[in-house]
């Protein structure tokens, strides 16, 4: 194996080349070839080249009716508007990106698993309904919607598991990243002492889907789901 830093530079600088919109520089970063704006993850520029501003999501983009709903949800979802000129560099925490582009097509999507959303799109944030009986609340996602292009990030390979009517699907919420926009899970919770025992398992909040379409799951648990569940 040769270790010169000569071979190193080959191996890991970017690529020169200018394609889609939203390009995979790396299994783990996203390069935006950005003429105007786009929506990006807050905290996820890495780099950029070129004349790029970067403003936080304010009360003029998102309305009264949005900003209340993170108060309520305490969801982590807060983007930034990037816009200018150049290459945008983003990643976030080492996890995969992978890229999907809508056609009039709506998904649902946990929301720290997003990092960009081309302005075409339009997006809420949304509550799931509880079964009854299960802690009197739910969990928090986003809605997206149009005709645009969308980054989400997965800790690990993403695994995607068709639903029809004849084959519900239950899922660990904490490791549930994106579904179908034609399927409406619910909450459903065990609550048997066995579950109660350390009740950050995601065994104990799972999501059930019927109806017809897919959902995107990743090999990992993000806690912090389990954690908003319990707090309703």
């Amino acid at each position: 194996m040769n270790y010169s830093i000569s071979e190193f530079l080959k191996e890991t600088t970017r690529r020169n080349e200018e394609n889609n919109f939203f390009e995979l520089e790396s299994p783990q970063t996203l390069e935006i070839n950005l003429d105007g704006s786009v929506w990006t993850k807050l905290g996820s520029m890495i780099a950029y080249d070129g004349s790029i501003r970067f403003t936080r999501q304010g009360f003029r983009e998102q309305g009264l009716k949005m900003m209340f709903k993170k108060m309520v949800s305490g969801e982590g979802f807060t983007l930034m508007k990037s816009e200018g000129k150049g290459r945008l560099y983003l990643a976030d925490n080492g996890k995969k990106v992978q890229i999907l582009r809508l056609e009039n097509e709506t998904i649902f999507v946990n929301g720290n698993d997003v990092l960009a959303i081309e302005n075409s799109l339009q997006y809420d944030i949304k509550m799931m309904k509880s079964v009854a009986g299960v802690m009197g609340g739910g969990l928090f996602n986003v809605k997206i919607s149009g005709r645009g292009m969308v980054a989400l990030t997965t800790h690990g390979t993403p695994l995607t598991f068709m639903v029809t009517p004849e084959q519900p699907l239950f899922t660990d919420a904490n490791a549930t990243v994106a579904w179908d926009g034609n399927l409406q899970p619910v909450i459903k919770t065990d609550l048997s002492l066995k579950n109660l025992i350390g009740r950050g398992s995601g065994e104990g909040i799972q999501l059930a889907f019927s109806g017809q379409g897919w959902v995107v799951l990743q090999p990992f648990e993000e806690k912090y789901m389990a954690q908003k569940g319990q707090g309703q």
